[in-house]
């Protein structure tokens, strides 16, 4: 039994890996309500010892995601090559290294529960990104792509995997980074680095990639094997506390747009041309793979493959036949690749790869039993109704979803990664033209252009998307079916013009308004019963009486908030928002029969979490 750690960055996270194949993963910022807890994950340890029935002294290895000195060296180098610029950042950095970081050995086996007088194991941060893609992979043999910001000082990395080893044949180091280039444009346009990044993505269909030339030629000197040189008299992440600098500035027309201001034109052409480049780059590196490896099918990991929109357009260039997505790409995952690169590389354990992946639809989380969900409403007397037969409860859900109603879903063993996927979601019908509008401001309280994820049956998936790839962990963006669009008309043509990005979203451009973005593009997760189970059955019982497979799937939390994982956080969230059901197991709660929360708990709900 192995025990994969990641933490001190951002998102930490704990795996378990034994021979019957991954047992529990989950990111600590799910049981501590803090985006992104970067603590040691103590509470998904717990939790990974407790699934299994374990206790310390049950594990064979306990494994660390990075190398830490490697990561110091790095730090060093990079202020002495700065030297003096640079003090400031290096001086608030140093504390935490001398008294944690450095004694990683010391600081893991203080934490952990329990006493530990085994050896730890550190693998490198682009070894356990790529065994984290590999190896959980269907494939037997293929290439590995992996693209984030930095680990030690690697920031993309080109490998091969086969049976039960991998092999890293190709690297760029630091500063020359994607990643750390992509959280530079997030960073002045206003938005948080190393959270919202996909809120980029977001928004790039809106603008014109009228800065791209700008990017390629004034910023990078970009190879054609896709690796590139950053021009630094542009950024100041390597010195300084910020990502860019006045010649950036100067460059792109003023200073960065201040969080929660108005989102202007520059920011809307900016989010564009920083999405195009990426995906050149992307699709240039995915290139150069196919002739580094020979191979026919990619796998890929890092914060970057979290990129959906990049990820659909590598897939339909058809460079690889397959390609496979870590659904934890980022630095959560690299818990679990640590874990499965001791447990096959080093340990030299048999590979046996399954037909669709080894990552149990990404639910290796926590589940709670009917039973503790009654303990919960009963001990704390909320109303609640009770469906003891699937089938009752399902039909009951699918009318309320068909009658545009927003619900709370819980079921199941919680997601592992950023996704919901069904266990902890909330959703609603994609057909309804203000369900977009309404989830974005009631529910999510984010920003209106954000668009949101449909779920669809897999064996419908061709009639409504034009993707012809399974995409279980909604890491596909593919074009809506042209059937199903709808052309826009003059006065909305004008209207997509329109500085306000509100009046923008609310163009209807398909027969599943609430689910296609401004550019007839979807974020697809496309489900099955042997992966989803009761939601899938859930859907499948509202194509029945509606005649649409499709739903809308949203993360269950709020804005800054950590995707719910028990009872008491779904419920706290469904009574502070405009939710009108709540779904916990088999348990249905209506709003209009909950007391009737007091404006000052909701509002203290809400500002218990951090704007991301």
């Amino acid at each position: 039994m192995i025990l994969g750690i990641s933490a001190y960055y951002h998102d930490s996270a704990a795996a378990l890996v034994g021979e019957d194949g991954i047992l529990a993963a989950a990111q600590e910022e799910r049981f501590t309500r803090i985006k992104h807890d970067s603590n040691f994950p103590i509470h998904a340890v717990n939790y990974c010892l407790e699934e299994a029935n374990l206790k310390l002294e049950d594990l064979d290895q306990v494994v660390f995601y990075e190398k830490p000195f490697l990561k110091f060296d790095r730090l060093l180098e990079t202020y002495v090559g700065f030297a003096p610029v640079g003090l400031h950042s290096f001086v608030k950095a140093m504390p935490q290294w001398l008294k944690q970081k450095l004694h990683l050995p010391r600081e893991i086996r203080k934490q952990l529960p329990g006493p530990w007088d085994k050896s730890i194991v550190f693998t490198t941060h682009h070894e356990s990104h790529a065994a984290s893609a590999f190896f959980p992979s269907p494939f037997e043999e293929a290439a590995i792509l992996t693209l984030d910001g930095v680990g030690e000082w690697d920031t993309a990395t080109i490998g091969v995997g086969k049976r039960n080893r991998i092999e890293l044949l190709k690297s760029m180091h630091f500063p020359d980074s994607l990643g750390l280039l992509y959280s530079a444009f997030t960073y002045f346009c206003g938005f948080k680095v190393n959270s919202g990044e996909y809120k980029l993505m977001g928004l790039a269909p809106y603008g014109d990639p009228i800065y791209k030339d700008k990017i390629i030629n004034e910023l990078l000197d970009l190879k054609e094997d896709g690796s590139f040189r950053i021009n630094l008299d542009y950024f100041n992440y390597c010195q300084g506390l910020t990502m860019t600098n006045k010649q950036f500035d100067l460059l792109f027309g003023g200073p960065p747009r201040s969080s929660e201001s108005q989102i202007t034109q520059r920011e809307i052409d900016l989010a564009a041309s920083i999405q195009a480049v990426t995906e050149e780059i992307v699709l240039r590196m995915a290139k150069y793979a196919k002739e580094v490896s020979g191979l026919s099918h990619l796998c890929l990991a890092g914060g970057v493959a979290l990129n959906c929109v990049a990820n659909g357009k590598l897939l339909r260039s058809k460079i690889f036949d397959q390609i496979w997505i870590q659904p934890a790409s980022g630095d959560a995952g690299g818990a679990l690749g640590a874990a499965l690169f001791t447990h096959y590389q080093l340990m030299d354990k048999n590979r046996e790869p399954k037909p669709s992946d080894s990552m149990k639809g990404s639910f290796l989380g926590p589940c709670f039993t009917n039973e503790e969900v009654k303990h919960f409403l009963t001990d704390s007397d909320t109303p609640h109704h009770f469906y003891e037969n699937e089938d009752e409860l399902l039909e009951i859900v699918s009318q309320q979803l068909d009658a545009g109603k927003i619900i709370g879903w819980f079921q199941g063993r919680m997601e592992f990664g950023p996704r919901a996927l069904g266990s902890r979601s909330i959703i609603g019908d994609a057909r309804n033209s203000e369900m977009q509008t309404k989830m974005n401001l009631s529910i999510k309280f984010r920003e209106s252009f954000r668009p949101f994820a449909p779920s669809v049956l897999e064996e419908k998936l061709g009639r409504y998307f034009d993707l012809d790839s399974p995409s279980p962990y909604m890491l596909l963006v593919a074009p809506v079916a042209r059937n199903i669009r709808k052309e826009l008309s003059t006065e909305e043509t004008m209207q997509m013009q329109d500085p306000d990005l509100l009046k923008r979203v609310k163009i209807e451009r398909s027969t599943l308004p609430a689910i296609t973005h401004v550019d007839y593009s979807a974020r697809v997760q496309s489900i099955t019963e042997d992966n989803n189970g009761r939601y899938y059955r859930l859907v499948k019982k509202f194509n029945e009486s509606t005649q649409s497979p499709v739903i809308v799937n949203t993360s269950f939390n709020i804005r800054g908030e950590p995707i719910v994982c028990s009872p008491q956080d779904a419920y706290r969230c469904f009574v502070s928002t405009d939710m009108d059901i709540l779904v916990l197991e088999n348990f249905v709660l209506f709003k209009e029969e909950q007391p009737k929360s007091t404006l000052s708990a909701k509002e203290e709900y809400l500002a218990s979490f951090e704007l991301d």
